[in-house]
């Protein structure tokens, strides 16, 4: 489904856990990590869509999370020629996204990467909120950065932050190993990047 500019709808997901960090999905059989997303159905609000594609890729439910804000507007991305299946050529040119912001209210344990048949991530993280935009896909850098500007605003307050901070500590956090299987820590901290997408793909 395109509009009449040839870009797709779809939402993005940024998902914090209580310490403001966000979830990082690793791309099945890739190396590469990313926000969860997908694309709108033909009758779907995009908040229906963001709760469809939250169960389908990281098997959360709407009890699991709160919405704590979305992007006013659609955020688009134009993806390069050469990335385009050759059929779709001429008339699709990329993507417009509705990013949410949540908060996820229930545990680490309700994740599960294999809600459905077609799973989209084989392990994932807890990443820090401001992401290296380096290490996202050069055509979406600016869609990311626009999104995680927009919404940072409504980041809650941590309620260590500051003790830290008085201490000249910085808190200690538990080893950021990818959850249910995949690459190791050190292969998750350099390919934080997206996998290049076919038109039609909602990611």
């Amino acid at each position: 489904m395109l509009d009449r500019e040839g870009f797709r709808p779809n939402v993005g997901i940024i998902l914090l856990n209580h310490r403001n960090e966000v979830f990082w999905g690793k791309r099945i059989r890739t190396h590469s990590w990313q926000f969860p997303q997908g694309g709108i159905k033909y009758g779907e609000t995009p908040e229906q869509a963001m709760f469809r594609e939250l169960h389908e890729e990281v098997g959360l439910n709407i009890e699991h999370v709160r919405i704590i804000a979305r992007t006013r507007d659609w955020l688009r991305y134009e993806v390069p020629e050469h990335y385009i299946r050759r059929d779709a050529r001429g008339h699709y040119r990329g993507q417009k996204q509705i990013w949410f912001l949540l908060q996820l209210l229930g545990r680490d344990s309700d994740m599960n990467l294999r809600a459905t048949n077609h799973p989209e991530f084989d392990a994932w993280r807890w990443n820090e909120y401001w992401v290296p935009l380096e290490a996202v896909i050069e055509f979406k850098r600016d869609v990311y950065q626009m999104a995680l500007t927009e919404l940072a605003r409504f980041l809650p307050r941590t309620a260590h932050h500051n003790r830290y901070l008085r201490a000249g500590m910085r808190p200690h956090h538990r080893n950021d190993e990818p959850h249910h299987g995949g690459d190791s820590a050190r292969d998750a901290g350099a390919p934080l990047a997206d996998k290049p997408t076919d038109a039609d793909d909602t990611h």
